[in-house]
């Protein structure tokens, strides 16, 4: 981690943990986007405006794999956020968990880019360790480590 991403969170007067799961949902809040201009282009301003239906996918190879690096973001989102914001809750926050924050948001940001471009083994690599990650914080918030 850089001293200066370290500072930020020192001003911020956040733990590691907080500003992780703010800088998750930040990232899983904005991925959508390309995939909405991507829409826009393929079907048409008045056409993407529309409800389409469900299962309307992007033309374009990359945006239908943000779609789903978007879906899975959020699903991730859920498990991660709750963890980390329980151990700032609880007082457990220890370097470990503030590494395997950091770590998290650095796997969920490669896993949407790797996954954008299509590379396979490297996207499972991402997600891999931010299920590590997760696993950390709720084996430090149950006292296993």
């Amino acid at each position: 981690m850089s001293e200066s991403f370290l500072g930020k969170v020192a001003e911020a007067e956040m733990t590691m943990e907080l500003y992780s799961v703010a800088l998750v949902a930040a990232f899983t809040g904005v991925i959508w986007i390309p995939v909405i201009l991507n829409r826009l282009v393929d079907m048409g301003v008045w056409s993407a405006l529309k409800n389409p239906q469900p299962d309307t996918h992007p033309k374009a190879a990359w945006a239908f794999r943000l779609q789903n690096a978007h879906r899975n973001a959020i699903e991730n989102l859920v498990v991660f956020a709750p963890l980390a914001i329980v151990i700032d809750l609880a007082d457990l926050g220890s370097e470990l968990t503030a590494v395997a924050c950091a770590v998290f948001v650095i796997a969920r940001i490669l896993h949407a880019v790797i996954y954008a471009f299509g590379i396979p083994l490297l996207r499972t690599l991402a997600f891999a360790a931010g299920f590590v990650c997760q696993c950390l914080l709720a084996l430090r918030i149950f006292g296993l480590v």
